[in-house]
């Protein structure tokens, strides 16, 4: 019984984690401009008291911003609609909602290069999500799963899996740090600043949460082909 729970799990359950992952991981690379526009960014800027008035709890309005990988989302008080820029690799930012004294300067968008690897991985993620669902459900293809038989496909598999998991995993953490960084900086201006400076605070957001689910559950279909790899060439 023990066996089939294991088989069932390794058969059936992964392919749905991998699926889930990769749902997770491109929902946080979209938004917030193309998707989840309100709900979902990697950094906001929101109005809050704390910096230029410590120990205050009183409710702020004021204009606030969501910011992604593709570019950021603004509104220019609590009640306000949300206006999106243009998705892009190269994003600029839309901070004309902010008063000039508003240090809006240290929230530039991170190195190009950084949403083409994740562009890259995340392709090559569905490609590694394409075949190991193929290997998995070889069994009730009859001849159409003869190709996933070949130890030359899962190799492949495996090799394409790992590579996107770990390109993926690093990309992201180099922007966490980066985004981290540049809230930071962000803060310690308005801080400078005393009682005179913009009611703002910024904070990395939700969207980094999804991506550590994310590549939490893809690690397991990963170590699943890499175990596979293992037998096959062991044999």
């Amino acid at each position: 019984m023990l066996a089939d729970i294991s088989k069932a799990t390794t058969l059936y359950f992964t392919p749905v984690l991998m699926l889930t992952s990769l749902f997770l991981i491109l929902f946080a690379y979209l938004a917030p401009v193309v998707m989840l526009h309100g709900q979902v960014s990697l950094l906001t800027v929101t109005p809050s008291s704390v910096l230029t008035q410590p120990g205050s709890n009183q409710v702020v309005d004021g204009p606030s911003m969501l910011i992604g990988l593709l570019g950021s989302c603004a509104k220019p008080n609590n009640s306000g609609a949300l206006t999106c820029t243009s998705p892009s690799i190269a994003p600029l930012y839309n901070a004309s909602v902010f008063t000039s004294n508003t240090p809006s300067s240290v929230l530039a968008a991170p190195p190009t290069v950084a949403p083409a690897f994740l562009a890259t991985s995340l392709a090559f993620s569905i490609i590694f999500f394409i075949m190991f669902t193929g290997i998995s459900f070889r069994h009730i293809m009859g001849k159409a799963g003869n190709v996933w038989e070949r130890p030359m496909v899962q190799r492949a598999s495996a090799w394409i899996g790992i590579s996107s998991f770990l390109v993926g995993l690093a990309s992201f953490l180099i922007i966490r740090m980066y985004f981290g960084k540049a809230a930071s900086d962000f803060n310690q201006s308005i801080q400078g600043q005393g009682a005179n400076g913009p009611q703002l605070i910024a904070n990395t957001s939700n969207a980094f949460t999804m991506v550590w689910v994310g590549y939490a559950f893809f690690a397991v279909p990963v170590v699943v082909s890499l175990a596979k790899l293992h037998v096959l060439a062991t044999k």
